[in-house]
């Protein structure tokens, strides 16, 4: 289904896959983009993932450093190795009870932007799967249509029953942000997304202080790739939460330093797919498993794909698992590879 937020909306997702392989194992790395919002030039990425390929080929250590402009080339790489490097399988990266087949990871419910009707009909979706977490993309609709809806929602379902998150993507106005923050803070939100347009940090700086609502950093994070950046960033703005998504910021130890600095000042964080396929889905759902986050994830989007490759992956209720009785679909890769 085509993906709406307030920048544009997504009908087709290109994905290139990095396959590593010596005489025992292989692993795959998936590098995915987000036309518009990934750091990665799509017109340079194959290069980039050719020279990846004859770098290893040749026995040459990769220098991550230089892929600081191509996050998702860097996400694959890793992701690759750690396939080949890891467990009984390539798809196992990482230990925990969910990489084991023994426990879900509590994920929100993602709700598109759309017409008024089509949002609520995904909403009623989700709270009969089970959902008690949504997260709603807000900012392309007329203000007071999105605030009703909140409305209608919390008269249905209190603070207790449902946790609301929004997401907006950048779209409010400098001029107008903390005024709209004010109104959405009469519903009981738990937090919302990039208010403003990333790169503005004083101005973000102040919407964190002054705002009713918490406030996560999402775009802020792209392109931040020094540690000292990093820590000035999170001590000028003081957001309230991080979200990561692996692919956009460079892979899991970059990700790590991120989680690293936000621990520090007691800033909470939770992780994110980027609308990878369920290669890049699972890489991540294993690594924050690992990571003790008892905040819900936001690890639904994989399920968006009409072709995507078949694996253990699936939601039920409001968690992600790995099924014991399901597989990955190797020919996928043996026929397109």
């Amino acid at each position: 289904m085509p993906g709406k937020t307030s920048r544009d909306v997504l009908s087709k997702k290109d994905s290139w896959f990095l396959v590593l392989k010596d005489a025992k194992s292989f692993g795959i790395g998936e590098c995915s983009i987000i036309p518009g919002l990934s750091l990665d030039n799509i017109h340079e990425i194959e290069l980039k993932l050719k020279k990846v390929c004859n770098d290893i080929s040749k026995g040459e250590q990769i220098n991550y450093e230089s892929y600081n402009q191509f996050p998702a080339v860097k996400f694959a790489i890793e992701t690759a190795h750690k396939g080949i490097e890891g467990f009984d399988t390539p798809f196992h990266l990482f230990n925990s009870d969910f990489s084991n087949n023994e426990k879900g990871i509590p994920i929100n419910g993602l709700i598109w932007m759309g017409e008024i009707a089509f949002m609520k009909k995904q909403i009623k979706s989700k709270l009969e799967s089970g959902f008690n977490c949504l997260k709603l993309k807000v900012g392309s609709l007329e203000f007071e249509s999105e605030i009703n809806l909140l409305r209608n929602l919390r008269k249905e379902f209190s603070k207790k029953d449902l946790e609301i998150r929004l997401d907006a993507n950048g779209a409010f106005s400098n001029e107008t942000a903390l005024e709209k923050l004010k109104r959405l803070s009469d519903f009981s939100i738990h937090s919302i997304e990039q208010p403003i347009k990333p790169k503005q940090f004083s101005e973000m700086a102040k919407i964190c202080k002054l705002s009713p609502l918490p406030i996560a950093l999402d775009e802020e994070l792209i392109g931040v790739n020094l540690s000292s950046e990093r820590e000035k960033l999170l001590d000028t703005i003081k957001p309230h939460f991080l979200i990561l998504k692996p692919s956009l910021l460079g892979g899991f130890k970059d990700s790590n330093e991120w989680i690293h600095f936000a621990e520090k000042r007691n800033i909470k964080w939770w992780a994110t797919s980027a609308l990878e396929s369920n290669v890049g889905l699972n890489a991540i759902a294993q690594w924050v498993a690992t990571k003790e986050n008892n905040l819900r994830q936001g690890l639904g989007t994989g399920m968006l794909f009409s072709n995507n490759i078949q694996s253990p992956l699936e939601i039920e209720g409001d968690e992600l698992v790995l099924k014991n009785d399901k597989s990955w679909d190797l020919n996928f890769f043996n026929k397109n590879i």
